[in-house]
């Protein structure tokens, strides 16, 4: 039985970040452990609604009022035991999912205080990790086999719960390490990497194989793939990033997508390798920050991340731009009623390490220092409206002004998955969003290839990559006959709380 006063007792707090001084001369992350004490206290808040809305908030489904009345109680294994039977990875989506699941908490209705749902769930993830994720006992060989194209955590997940059912999985990666965005795509001071290598070593124990530096459509042809396995299951991300090509100086030196700049460097940081050095392209290029003036354009959880990185390479000023003017800091029940995700301003941990936040501005122009290098932007202040179901900017006249920039990255979206050789292999196309559409059954066009996460979704939260690699294996396991069902928390056309 929950406490029913738990939230009027107890405020919401969160653990106290690291000092900013501190953290941004490293790459750890930026909270520490919680103490048992603030997680049952916050726990303690959940009073077990009659409708726990926040279950329709997480696409997973996890048991939340259950763990948090077994974290209150001091009940910790019951309370992993609970937490992994929705979810594969607590500890991913703990540190990096940006939580529906509060937005949908009725302690946030009328701008109340939610309970601290993401922080309870990843220190029950890390209670778990601390005794060592062991391996799930697995049933008798099924003699069926089955192909994972990528490793982020649709992927992965998906391996999980195929090989837990007694099928052959291997996961083909075309990056050195496992992990997809998780391992290069995310800075350390969000997810440090031990946390991934800790799951798959798990995943490793429970049977399943990973081929490393294999990109399938190349290096292995769909045709080799399909001989050796009985399913495909594609979940290779959206990483197709948004360009804007018709801005005048767009092809200066200087010019980069995030994603660049965010696998540089942390390649170095896997490298282990102490600053002063340099993060730099494939081909040799720096995409450093150390001591430029840096202007990131966008202003979602990429240019976040990026503006982290950036103040721990030493940047000597770095500005952030958004599109759209400043949010609320307060949800507009008539524009998004609860217990639909609310548009608000959402400030980072970046946020409070430095650099300048600017609203409603589009960059002009990137202005060439005469030798082909950026070394400033052309802003205007602008309006944005919709206009026929089309987004529609208008500049501001009089408000352009410059902004220095040694080095600019681009954080505008993702356009859907990569185009390459493997969607021609599988005989799969992209639709206009970019990304690869799937049957009720989570198959693709082609017989017997499945498809599941950002490739599927389009580029989304971390909760739905592994929502729809879970579902996926439920269908994967019933198309190659194995007994009884898996979980299947989502449909391929499940959408997020919206208001119609």
């Amino acid at each position: 039985m929950p406490d029913p006063n738990g939230f009027l007792r107890y405020d919401r707090r969160l653990p106290a970040r690291r000092p900013v001084p501190v953290r941004i001369s490293d790459w750890r992350e930026v909270y520490p452990p919680a103490g048992e004490a603030l997680v049952r206290e916050q726990a303690t808040r959940c009073m077990d609604c009659g409708i726990p809305f926040c279950h329709d908030g997480c696409p997973l489904g996890n048991r939340i009022p259950d763990w948090n009345d077994l974290v209150r109680t001091g009940s910790w294994d019951a309370a992993v035991e609970s937490l992994h039977a929705t979810n594969n990875f607590p500890e991913f989506t703990g540190r990096l999912c940006p939580a529906p699941c509060e937005a949908a908490c009725v302690l946030s209705i009328a701008g109340g205080q939610p309970v601290t749902i993401k922080q309870v769930e990843v220190e029950i993830a890390d209670a778990a990790a601390a005794r060592g994720f062991a391996p799930r006992p697995v049933p008798a060989p099924s003699g069926r086999s089955v192909a994972v194209v990528g490793s982020g955590p649709a992927g992965l997940a998906a391996a999980q719960q195929l090989v837990r059912a007694g099928h052959a999985v291997t996961v083909y990666e075309r990056d050195d390490a496992i992990g997809g965005l998780l391992r290069y795509g995310i800075p350390d001071f969000k997810l440090e990497k031990r946390h991934i290598d800790a799951r798959l070593a798990q995943l490793a124990a429970e049977g399943v194989r990973f081929r490393t530096g294999v990109n399938v459509g190349a290096d292995v042809t769909a045709e080799q793939l399909r001989a050796e396995h009985d399913a495909v299951l594609l979940a290779c991300g959206a990483l197709q990033g948004r360009d804007t090509p018709e801005t005048p100086g767009r092809a200066l030196r200087g010019v980069h997508q995030a994603m660049a700049h965010l696998v540089a460097a942390n390649r170095v940081v896997a490298a282990g390798e102490a600053r002063p050095s340099v993060a730099v392209l494939p081909d040799g290029t720096p995409i450093d920050a150390a001591g430029r003036h840096v202007v990131i354009i966008g202003g979602g959880d990429t240019a976040a991340d990026c503006l982290g990185v950036a103040h721990r390479q030493g940047a000597a000023g770095v500005h952030q731009l958004d599109l759209y003017p400043q949010p609320p800091q307060e949800r507009d029940e008539a524009r998004d009623p609860w217990p639909t995700w609310p548009w608000v301003l959402r400030s980072y941990p970046a946020h409070e390490e430095g650099g300048e936040r600017v609203f409603a501005v589009a960059v002009q122009e990137f202005v060439d220092d005469g030798t082909g290098q950026v070394r400033a932007v052309r802003i205007a202040e602008v309006t944005v409206e919709k206009r026929d179901g089309r987004r529609v900017v208008t500049a501001v006249p009089g408000s352009e002004r410059e902004l220095p920039a040694d080095l600019v990255l681009l954080a505008i979206g993702f356009e859907g998955t990569e185009q390459q050789p493997l969607l021609a292999q599988f005989g799969v196309t992209r639709n206009p969003r970019g990304a690869v559409d799937a049957r009720d059954d989570w198959q693709t066009g082609a017989d017997g290839v499945f498809v599941a996460g950002d490739m599927h979704r389009g580029a989304s939260l971390i909760v739905w990559a592994i929502a729809e690699g879970r579902a996926a294996a439920a269908a994967i396991h019933g198309y190659l006959g194995g007994p009884g069902a898996l979980p299947a928390p989502v449909a391929p056309a499940a959408q997020p709380l919206a208001a119609r």
